[in-house]
This record gives structure tokens, C-alpha cells and sequence, in this order.
């Protein structure tokens, strides 16, 4: 198969032609119709996952179609059109059994924990717990944008952060997660505050739901910002980037008993931020993590999908080659690109 392919952290990868994957006894194959590139990605070539063995092969946003099926599954067959979540669970262990893969303590990721996505074919660990069928009316590019940021934003703004109409809503970076989040919380009914440094994405956010938007370059105080536009603070603030200052900021911001909902990676050298403890504690903040979204709760998404509600493909903003892919994978740390970009040839 052809893949992107890197021997060590922070060099340029390169196209190889490797062999084949063939599935476990309880996996399959997938041929790759569509995969996209994320900032885990990015951080994961940089070396800040230290889930990932060199030499490596990258990418979790996929969707295709199965070519080969392990002896023990049974729930699927070759030729269905699949997806799945970035973070697959065991399906053995207490974390499976509660409905809570996404923290399974022997979780599988491709892309980081084994090869991924950004080749032709990849095997999927745990098909019969983790895989999600695709129905006819949803197409590849679209379907593998939900894998990670979609996905991760969903479960972030409905069930850890459990928003709900009338509702303020900040959402510190609007890059694909942060896109994601205002358009799932402005479908839910709330009113969402979008926060970035660039007009481009502000405008944008306003395109889909955001009802303001704070540039933080214009903007001394952007907690103090927020305050002011939602009268006393949000109820619910996500922090989509993954930086100190978005961290800071988005629990700084929130009302008395408001909700922190952490999606951006904090990694590396930002791995332990500030927080303002005494306002978590004088005002009895909730300060959650969000880390993808288990297979079954996919079936919601899908549904607001299917009726219209959340429009997905509007967050894609290129197609590219596999070969194409390269600097956008190696530049996503200072990339200005409005959208999501889904590699769809290989």
C-alpha cells in the first residue's frame, strides 16, 4: 500500500509503498476512501505522544470501506461503508462495559497506539465494539471529519458539558474543534461566543451560529469580554486550541457554577497551565475533559445530521493527495486555513 511514513519526530515524512495490513482476529481492514488531518496528528510527528512507536504511520479521521474481517466478527462484513472513533475501547474491560470506551484504560488509536489512516489501507483493532456503520446519505470526506474534532466536539458540548437552550457558550479557537463546538452548541439552542485571532475564522464562526465573536488580539481582557457580552459570564466555556492562555481564559470566564469543558491537547511544554483555583473553588466551578466519543453515542450525531441540523461539510476546506498532505500535516502549528483539510487521494 502507499502511506506517509516517518522514521523520527519533527523530520519531514515521506510516501512509501508498505505491506499490506491483514486484520486480527477480532479486526478488519479498511480501505481508506477518506482520512483527515488533525492537530493530534501534529503533535503526535513532533514526538508529544508517547503512545507512538517509530517508525510511524499517521492518521485517525478516517472512513471507508472494509476489505477484510477477522474470524470473530460477525457484526460486519466486506463492502460496509464504516467509520470510527479516534479512541477505540477494548470492549473487555470496566470502563467498555459502563459505556465508556473513550477512557478505556487498553484503548486503540490508530495513528498513534498502531499505524493509521494516511495510506490506503488500515486495520482497525476491536471491530466489533468500535466500528460505526455509515448510512448512504452521509459521503467519505464528510464522514471522516466526524472522527475526531466533530465527535470530540459533540460529546464535549452535550454530555460534558451538557448544554442546554439559552445557554452562553465561549469557545476559545476556531480552528476545527472550536468550529465544530459552536456548531453543535448553536443547533442545541444556545447562544455561542466565539473567540480567535483571526477574522477569517470569526466571520465564519458567525456564519454558523456564533451570535459574537471576540478578536483576542483587539481585546486586553478576553475573560473580562466575555463577562460582559453574556451578563456575568458563560455557562459553558470550551477551550478548542490547547495553549495556557485558552486554558486560563476559558475558565476565567465562566459564571458562579459554570462548566470548563478542556478539548485542545496540552501537551509538551504546555502540559500544566495556570488555573485560577480560588475562582474554582469560590464559585464552585466543573472543570471537565473531553477525549473523543464512544461508538455508540455516534447514532445522536448522525441523526441531527440526517435531519439537517448539523451541517459538517461546511467545515471542510480542502481536498488534498496524500502527497499534498505532507506540509499541511508539518505546518499545522502556524497554519491560517479556514476548515478542516481531508485527504481523498492516494
Amino acid at each position: 500500500m502507499k502511506a506517509m511514513y516517518y522514521e523520527a519526530f519533527g523530520e519531514a515524512p515521506d510516501i512509501r509503498t508498505l505491506p499490506d495490513p491483514t486484520p486480527t482476529a477480532d479486526g478488519v481492514v479498511i480501505k481508506v476512501e477518506a482520512t483527515g488531518i488533525c492537530r493530534s496528528d501534529w503533535h503526535g510527528w513532533m514526538g508529544h505522544d508517547p503512545d507512538i512507536n517509530l517508525p510511524h504511520v499517521p492518521g485517525h479521521e478516517l472512513a471507508g470501506i472494509i476489505t477484510a474481517t477477522g474470524k470473530g466478527v460477525m457484526r460486519y462484513k466486506i463492502g460496509d461503508r464504516v467509520t470510527v472513533p479516534f479512541v477505540s475501547g477494548c470492549g473487555r474491560c470496566g470502563e467498555c462495559h459502563s459505556g465508556n470506551a473513550q477512557v478505556c484504560p487498553n484503548q486503540f488509536q490508530p495513528g498513534f497506539t498502531h499505524w493509521g489512516s494516511f495510506a490506503e489501507y488500515v486495520a482497525i483493532d476491536y471491530a466489533e465494539q468500535n466500528l460505526v456503520a455509515l448510512p448512504e446519505t452521509i459521503d467519505f470526506a464528510t464522514a471522516a471529519s466526524l472522527g475526531c474534532r466533530f465527535a470530540t466536539s459533540f460529546r464535549a458540548i452535550a454530555d460534558q458539558g451538557r448544554v442546554k437552550g439559552g445557554e452562553w457558550v465561549a469557545v476559545h479557537g476556531c480552528g476545527g474543534v472550536g468550529l465544530s463546538a459552536i456548531m453543535i452548541a448553536s443547533a442545541l439552542g444556545a447562544n455561542v461566543i466565539a473567540i480567535d485571532i483571526a477574522e477569517t475564522k470569526l466571520s465564519f464562526a458567525r456564519e454558523i451560529g456564533a451570535v459574537a465573536t471576540i478578536d483576542a488580539t483587539t481585546v486586553g481582557d478576553v475573560a473580562e469580554a466575555v463577562r460582559e457580552l453574556t451578563g456575568g459570564g458563560a455557562h459553558v466555556s470550551i477551550d478548542a486550541l490547547g495553549s495556557p492562555v485558552t486554558c486560563f481564559n476559558s475558565i476565567k470566564n465562566l459564571r458562579r457554577r459554570g462548566r470548563h469543558v478542556q478539548v485542545g491537547l496540552m501537551l509538551g511544554d504546555h502540559s500544566a497551565p495556570q488555573i485560577p483555583m480560588a475562582q474554582v473553588i469560590g464559585h464552585e466551578l466543573e472543570i471537565y475533559g473531553s477525549h473523543g466519543m464512544q461508538a455508540w453515542r455516534y447514532d445522536a450525531m448522525l441523526e441531527m445530521i440526517a435531519t439537517g441540523k448539523l451541517n459538517p461539510q461546511k467545515l471542510i476546506g480542502r481536498h488534498v493527495t496524500l502527497e499534498e498532505a505532507i506540509p499541511v500535516l508539518t505546518t499545522m502549528d502556524t497554519a491560517t486555513d479556514l476548515g478542516i483539510s481531508v485527504i481523498t487521494r492516494f
